[in-house]
């Protein structure tokens, strides 16, 4: 197929005809991602969007659907996941599920993100970050999943850093995240003058402990949170919950 570059990649559906380049040795997205699509809104005004480490790009394209004014951008530090977002964005334009230009994939590094686009030039932000700090618990010897889930090219702080230059102000940005990392993540945020404005729990049942938090922030915005009712991804009979199959995606892994 013109689109699959090996045979270990795949062209997997998503919803509404909309399809995503996958490749399990490589990267695959995952429930975080899906789970942050969903909880992020933005404003009619909001006009560009940047996804910092867009992984294989499927959060741009959700909200591209979504919201078909916006022009969002995906950053991604390796060029093999930025190669097969860009394949996923062009199928999508090609067969009609989004619109042509509206999604734009960058191969960098977010450290050099505002030499690249400037300051204050994004109305809304979106990450999906890497959860674990370098050097602690056991690395995936993968180094597409490893670069992905740890701190090896980029910390916390330098995230929120970046993430309120890149922010005009009054700006929001949405990221998902380890819950037990939560003080640590409203800590950065709040240094770099991002207020956490809205905030949900994820667990992986209802009666178990959350692990996973979304959470919104305003760029210079008033103090004042707001909690939304804790998420379930599986039922009692171990299947995705309702709420989690009305998010669109069906294979996350």
């Amino acid at each position: 197929m013109l689109f699959l570059t090996t045979n270990q990649e795949r062209l997997d559906e998503l919803s509404d005809g909309m399809k995503i380049i996958q490749c399990k040795d490589v990267f695959s997205f995952s429930t975080d991602a899906v789970l942050l699509a969903s909880f992020t809104r933005l404003d009619a005004n909001v006009r560009k969007v940047i996804d910092l480490g867009t992984g294989t790009g499927l959060i741009p394209l959700l909200l591209a659907k979504r919201y078909p004014k916006t022009y969002f951008t995906g950053l991604e530090i390796q060029e093999r996941l930025a190669d097969m977002s860009r394949r996923s964005v062009l199928y999508n334009v090609q067969h009609g599920n989004i619109s042509a230009n509206s999604i734009n994939i960058v191969h960098g590094d977010l450290r050099q993100a505002v030499e690249e686009f400037g300051h204050g030039s994004f109305d809304a932000l979106v990450s999906n970050p890497p959860y674990m700090e370098k050097g602690i618990g056991e690395q995936n010897p993968n180094q597409y999943k490893a670069i992905a889930r740890h701190e090896i090219h980029c910390s916390l702080e330098q995230i929120c850093q970046v993430s309120s230059q890149l922010l005009k102000s009054g700006g929001k940005a949405f990221y998902v995240y380890r819950s037990i990392r939560l003080a640590e993540l409203i800590s950065e945020l709040r240094n770099n003058n991002l207020e956490p404005k809205r905030m949900r729990l994820v667990a992986p049942r209802i009666d178990k402990e959350p692990n996973i938090v979304l959470l919104e922030a305003i760029k210079n915005g008033k103090p004042g949170l707001r909690i939304e009712p804790t998420l379930a991804v599986y039922n009692e009979e171990g299947k995705y919950t309702d709420e989690l199959l009305s998010m669109n995606p069906t294979s996350p892994s």
